[in-house]
Order: C-alpha cells, then sequence, then structure tokens
C-alpha cells in the first residue's frame, strides 16, 4: 500500500518536473523537503517527550531516583545492537558528517541516513541518554533533501541547496523557529550561498515550521512564556555574562573531545564499551537527575517561579526551598553536564550537542543571575538571564551567533531581549573565536581540509583532487648529460621545464627554457655543457598527498609558473599554476549556489 502511495506521488513529482522550470521545480521540491523533515522531527520529539514523561510518572510513584539511571543503559545498548545489527555496525554522528559531505561527496548522503539517525537517537535520547535530537533532525534533514536530489538528477548546485532545506525545516520544526532554521543552515553548514539562495531555504523552513505547529503537541517544545523588560542598567551584567558563556563554550568544547578521544582509545568491544560509558552515565543522572534527556524540562523549570522543583525526587530534595543549596546543584549539574553528554556519545550513544548547548547556557544564565541576586549586589531579572545565556554557549560553541540570536528570540515570543542577546553572543563568539579557530563541529574536518569554513577560497580548493592536475607526461633529463638532448627535447615539446632526475628516478634540480635561452644558439656551449651545470634547486617541491590549499600556498610564496611533485620521494609531475587556477575556476562557476 505505502510502496504504491510512494510510486504514485513520485511519478506526480517527475511529471511537475517535466513541465516545471527548474527554479520553480525547487520550490516545489523545497516544500516537499520541508514537510518530509518536520513528520521526522514529530516522531522524534513525540517519542522522546512520551519516554521522559512515563519515566517521570514512574519515579513520581516509586519515589526510587534510580529509575532515570536504568533507562540509559538500556537506550545505548538497544543503540549500539541497532548499529551493529541493522545499520552494517557502523553511524556516523553529529552535522560535521553534513559538512564532509558537501565538502568531499559532492552532496550525496547515504540513504540509510534517512531513518537510521530516527531509530538511533530516538533509542538514546529518548531513553534518557544526556544529548540532543537536532544534530540526529539535522542529518536526517539533510539525507532527505540530498536523497531527494539524487532521484530527481539534480545537479551538485541544487543537491546542496536542498541539503541547507532540510537542515533549516529541521531546525525550524523543531523549536517552531524558521527564521533560526534558516540562518543555521546558511550560518553553520552552507557558509557559501548567494542571496537568491534564501528564498527555497525559507520556503522549507517556514514549511517546517508549519506542519510542526499544525502537527505537535506545543508543550514538547522549548518555549517560555515568562519574560521580565529588558532594563539598560543591566548592561554590565550581561557583560560579564557573555565573558562567562565564550569560556565556558570553550571549556565544554575541550572536555566534550577529551572524553570522545579517551572512548576511541578503549581496548573494549563494542558493548562493553556502551555499558562501561553508560554505567558512568547512570551514577551520573543518579546524583543530577536533570542530566536525563535533553533537558528542556529543567530549562523550562529554571526560568519558571518555582524552580525549586530540581531538587524533587533526588538526593536534595529535602533542601528544595534552600537557596543556596538549589544554586549549588545547578552550578554542579552544569559543569558535569560536558562530561554526561560525552560519556552519552562516546559509549555508542547517538546524539548531539545543540540541547546540552542550551542546557549549559541555561544553567549559567540562572547561577549568574542568582549568585548575584543572593548576594545583593543587584536584583536581575533571572528568567532573562537564563533564556539569554542559552544564546551565549549555543553562539560560542557552534560559531553561530545570528542562529544563537534569533533562536532565542523565537522561542521567547518577541524581540523584547534582543539586545541582551546581541551583546552575550556576540562576546561569547569573540571569545570562542579567539581560543577555538573552529566550532566545535567542524574542528576536526577543517584540520584535514575536509569541511567547509568561512573562507571562500579554502572551501573551493578542499574539493579539489591535486591528482587531477598533475601532469606525469612531462619529459625528464639526466644530469650528466650535456645539452643536446635537452635542445632535442625542447624543439620537438612544448615543455618549457624539466626535472633533472638520477637513474634511481630522484629529483635532483629542473631546468627552465627561459635559462638556456642564450645557451641552446651556440652548438659550443650545448656540445660541452653539461645538465647539472646549468640546473636549479626547485623553489618548492609539492608531495602528491599534499591539499590544494598546500599547493596554491607554496605556488604564492615561490613565485613560479610550475613545481616539481614528488611521490615516496622519487619524482612523479609537475603542476602548472594555470591549470590549477582554471580547474579552480571551473569549480568555483559548479559550486555557485544560486
Amino acid at each position: 500500500m505505502f510502496k504504491n502511495f510512494f510510486r504514485k506521488l513520485e511519478g506526480i513529482i517527475a511529471f511537475g518536473q517535466s513541465i516545471l522550470t527548474p527554479k520553480q521545480f525547487i520550490f516545489l521540491s523545497s516544500v516537499l523537503v520541508g514537510i518530509s523533515c518536520s513528520l521526522a522531527v514529530i516522531i522524534l520529539k513525540t517519542f522522546a517527550h512520551s519516554v521522559f514523561s512515563f519515566a517521570t510518572y514512574i519515579n513520581g510513584i516509586l519515589k526510587l531516583s534510580f529509575i532515570n539511571s536504568i533507562l540509559p543503559i538500556i537506550g545505548i545498548l538497544l543503540t549500539v545492537f541497532v548499529v551493529k545489527k541493522i545499520l552494517n555496525g557502523n553511524i556516523q554522528k553529529g552535522t560535521s558528517q553534513i559538512l564532509y559531505a558537501v565538502a568531499k561527496k559532492a552532496s550525496i548522503i547515504p540513504k540509510k541516513q534517512m531513518y537510521a539517525q530516527i531509530v538511533t537517537s530516538s533509542l538514546t535520547v529518548g531513553l534518557g541518554g544526556s544529548a540532543g535530537l537536532e544534530s540526529p533532525i539535522v542529518i536526517t534533514g539533510a539525507a532527505f533533501g540530498s536523497n531527494y536530489a539524487q532521484n530527481y538528477k539534480l545537479a551538485y548546485k541544487d543537491r546542496t541547496l536542498l541539503i541547507g532545506c532540510g537542515v533549516a525545516a529541521g531546525i525550524s520544526a523543531a523549536f517552531n523557529a524558521p527564521i533560526a532554521g534558516v540562518l543555521f543552515a546558511i550560518e553553520v553548514l552552507l557558509v557559501d550561498v548567494s542571496i537568491s539562495a534564501f528564498t527555497p531555504i525559507m520556503i522549507s523552513a517556514a514549511t517546517g515550521a508549519l506542519v510542526s505547529a499544525i502537527l505537535l503537541d506545543e508543550t514538547i517544545l522549548l518555549s517560555f512564556k515568562k519574560q521580565e523588560t529588558f532594563d539598560y542598567n543591566n548592561i554590565p551584567f550581561y557583560l560579564i555574562l557573555g565573558i562567562l558563556t565564550g569560556l565556558v563554550a570553550i571549556y565544554y568544547s575541550r572536555n566534550f573531545q577529551r572524553v570522545e578521544h579517551y572512548f576511541s582509545t578503549l581496548k573494549m568491544g563494542p558493548y562493553k564499551k556502551a555499558l562501561f560509558g553508560s554505567s558512568l552515565l547512570a551514577a551520573l543522572i543518579f546524583i543530577f537527575p536533570t542530566l536525563f534527556g535533553e533537558g528542556y524540562e529543567s530549562i523550562k523549570t529554571l526560568s519558571e517561579n518555582d524552580p525549586g522543583q530540581l531538587l524533587d525526587n533526588t538526593l536534595f530534595g529535602d533542601f528544595r526551598n534552600n537557596q543556596w543549596v538549589l544554586l549549588v546543584f545547578v552550578g554542579c549539574t552544569m559543569m558535569v553536564k560536558v562530561f554526561a553528554s560525552g560519556l552519552t556519545l562516546g559509549s555508542g550513544g547517538n546524539g548531539g550537542n545543540f540541547a546540552p548547548s542550551l542546557f549549559m547556557g541555561s544553567y549559567l544564565g540562572y547561577f549568574f543571575s542568582k549568585f548575584i541576586s543572593l548576594t545583593g549586589l543587584s536584583q536581575l531579572p533571572i528568567s532573562n538571564f537564563t533564556m539569554v545565556g542559552m544564546a551565549g554557549i549555543l553562539s560560542g560553541l557552534f560559531h553561530a551567533p545570528l542562529t544563537a540570536i534569533f533562536l532565542i528570540a523565537e522561542i521567547t515570543g518577541g524581540y523584547g531581549l534582543m539586545i541582551p542577546l546581541m551583546i552575550v553572543s556576540s562576546i561569547s563568539f569573540a571569545i570562542s573565536k579567539r581560543f577555538e579557530k573552529y566550532s566545535l563541529d567542524v574542528k576536526n574536518l577543517a584540520k584535514k581540509g575536509h569541511a567547509f569554513t568561512s573562507n571562500k577560497d579554502s572551501n573551493i580548493l578542499s574539493t579539489l583532487d591535486i591528482n587531477h592536475i598533475i601532469q606525469t607526461d612531462y619529459l625528464t633529463v639526466s644530469p650528466d648529460e650535456n645539452l643536446s638532448k635537452l635542445v632535442d627535447l625542447i624543439s620537438h615539446s612544448n615543455q618549457v621545464v624539466f626535472a633533472v632526475v638520477s637513474k634511481e628516478n630522484e629529483l635532483v634540480g629542473i631546468v627552465h627554457f627561459n635559462d638556456i635561452r642564450e645557451i641552446i644558439f651556440n652548438p659550443y656551449r650545448v656540445k660541452y655543457t653539461m645538465v647539472k651545470d646549468i640546473m636549479k634547486t626547485p623553489a618548492s617541491i609539492i608531495d602528491s598527498f599534499d591539499s590544494m590549499e598546500i599547493v596554491m600556498r607554496k605556488f604564492e610564496i615561490s613565485k613560479t609558473a610550475f613545481l616539481p611533485v614528488l611521490q615516496d620521494g622519487k619524482y612523479y609531475g609537475f603542476i602548472s599554476k594555470s591549470i590549477a587556477l582554471d580547474a579552480y575556476r571551473t569549480k568555483l562557476r559548479s559550486m555557485t549556489i544560486e
């Protein structure tokens, strides 16, 4: 039944493609991708919220705080089981794989990512893993966009654009925040798009938000009713909060990577690693129950009138009305959140860092404003600082200040906090960028030259394969020969540069035609001048494993038009700067998203 339905739907879309202009078809496609992604969001969010509600209900009846600690162990073990038995033993995590697909895989994302992320993240986060669903949502949306484009044989530019549409629709549906969805797609993933590309991304984001608003229970979404008036007298405290969020974002980024690296080096089987990591996570959740799941419910509680509810059914329940105990609990929970998220993902679970960044930001904002209020320095609007803190950590961790500003503005239902949001987000971004050149998701890929960054030239060069522009058919000469052979080669070829190689094919020098122009017209000097006497050391040497960015940097430094290439220490060929630039210009034209 479903097969016939989807087959008919594909036929209708194919017919639409045949009668619509390419731009019109992209607009139609952005709507369809937006609907698909928002439905995936609804499934994920509903499942995760249902499990959280069930666990809270059981915990309220039995009064046993360890109930919440058991579920994450089950969830992570089930995730590992699904990955091994159903998903061929591997699943890529994090939005970095989208960046890699755009940069190196021609925007082609495997079909299994259309369902793999939904299944595994719902098990991990739905059963209490301390991570977020936004990263799996984004990957699922990108996979829908990529595979839709592949199915209708769209070009690279359109595939990339529809990936952006899927990402925007996913974020938009998850938070009912279409502007934030558009900005996230462009600011974090598609850093090099033209203004005209905004239209289909906006259509997709609006579609995602609309479907989510119609079908998804509003209580599941992260939203805030309480918001106090902005007071310009509090600007100094917002400045301090901006500095703190930037520093905490750095703290999160570095410690999360340490935890993941530790688990990647463990000599354990997948199930033992999952049991070990999830058991540590269970211990943290037993002490700090708000680490369970995404943590959005506790964020809402913090911004409301009775944040002491966080201590209900915990080891500190007897102190729910003690403001200082609550403050210490919030501060400690904030600091260990990064380890809870690292344990969740490092041990085999699936999720992302978007929700943890909002969690830490809200806890930091509450901790800072409550501490100032309790010490009597000033009476700050705690709910405002709780919400603005989220923008600070999100901005610092993902290097996405615009996304952070408009996401919090949209989920708070207005723009009354726009000024403090701009202050905190920009300061946090500046501090984080100063100490961490790349965002958490981009860092590892950028170091390998596998991800797009805000540097347009680097982005294009990262997609070029050096092996496609190396010319291996260049004629060579021996250092112990006279110039007779060289003159003969020049007269019968278009070469202007020659590699001088030994019998072992080792590069010992190069000879450029301009350097011997005067000699070749003197038969005597041609006969009695040896190649080794006139050859020169190359201004720079390229290795066959160098990236194109390194190659172009060597051309710039050496100020030469040709550079020799070595492979395994042996002469391999030449790269011409003009050919490299032609390849760059061709790629630029093919990648410009309009």
